[in-house]
């Protein structure tokens, strides 16, 4: 008998092929739950619901460093992003470069989103930002009211306030009351074309690239996630789990390099393709531990140095031993 298992994921090209049943997970017969990370974090973080789920990586760390995590993660890395095209600023403000973010208030909605810890770690590293010079006012994008899902001290050299009850980030760079906003979503109020907001870099596909060069790493968001007390009791489930994943990722990747129709609805698929093969070689989406260890080693680093894990976590803690290696014919 199959073993019966929920799993909570996006719905991305990399996990379509498991979504429709057509790559299984041997030994589960998977319940699938196509959801926005939102909700996958908070129902997973705060009420454990799912036994296999996509999980902010910062998130996890946070509760590994206090001891309280639930689930232990695979290398399967389902979102990842460089995110010099997530932070936005207000252009009357006067912000023309990074360094002019020093001073300002800038909105975040949780401090400890895995993109706000990207995007404090490339401004510190590449212009010499560092974010106790930046006083920060925490709220929901486009909703007030939003507040950490994760309960963590604040580290004491971070300047935080919170948005007005009745008032999102949004309202607050359009009305002037914050200059900037770094956010893993793109806010309605750029979406819609206020002619006030802006992105600092204009050519963030360019800032990625030099931050790959600096850094040697394409930053990791989103892990996936196992309950702990089921792989204990199914110790093979973390194997297949890593196995099904990487076939559906490996699927994705095939369909993208089918260049007889575009299996994208985006122009300059081929070419795009080819740029970041040059860049990031021919899987520039690698799972696993391996090919992913300076990336990982990269963002342990910032998640220490900005306060979020009292004692700087090794990669061996994150994951399951059995996810790590797989053997080979």
């Amino acid at each position: 008998m199959q073993l019966s298992i929920s799993v909570a994921i996006g719905d991305y090209d990399r996990t379509r092929d498991l979504l429709s049943g057509r790559v299984p997970i041997d030994g589960a017969a998977p319940t699938y739950l196509a959801l926005e990370p939102e909700e996958i974090f908070y129902r997973s973080f705060k009420l454990q619901e799912f036994d296999v789920c996509e999980l902010s990586l910062s998130s996890y760390v946070l509760q590994l460093a206090s001891g309280a995590a639930s689930y232990v993660a695979l290398p399967i890395f389902l979102s990842r992003a460089f995110r010099h095209n997530g932070i936005y600023i207000r252009k009357s403000s006067g912000i023309k470069t990074a360094e002019d973010l020093k001073g300002r208030r800038v909105g975040c909605p949780e401090y400890q989103l895995t993109a706000c810890v990207w995007i404090r770690g490339l401004l510190e590293e590449q212009f010499g930002v560092h974010w106790s010079e930046i006083e920060w006012v925490r709220g929901g994008i486009e909703q007030p009211g939003r507040a950490e899902k994760l309960a963590f001290q604040m580290p004491s050299d971070v300047r935080m306030t919170d948005a007005p009850a009745d008032k999102s980030l949004s309202e607050l760079l359009v009305e002037g009351s914050i200059d900037a906003m770094i956010a893993p979503r793109r806010p309605s109020v750029y979406s819609q074309g206020n002619p006030d907001i802006a992105w600092l870099f204009q050519d963030p596909l360019q800032g990625g690239q030099d931050y790959f060069k600096l850094t040697n790493a394409f930053p990791i968001m989103h892990v996936l996630g196992v309950r702990k007390a089921l792989v204990e009791r199914h110790p093979w489930l973390a194997s297949s789990l890593v196995k099904a994943f990487g076939i559906a990722k490996d699927n994705a990747t095939a369909r993208l390099n089918d260049t007889a129709a575009p299996k994208v609805t985006l122009p300059f698929l081929e070419e795009y393709i080819k740029r970041a093969q040059e860049i990031f070689g021919q899987d520039f989406w690698p799972y696993g531990v391996a090919a992913n260890r300076q990336t990982l080693e990269k963002f342990l680093d910032y998640h220490h140095r900005q306060g979020l894990s009292p004692k700087r976590a090794s990669i061996e803690d994150l994951f399951h031993p059995a996810s790590v290696e797989s053997f080979k014919i």
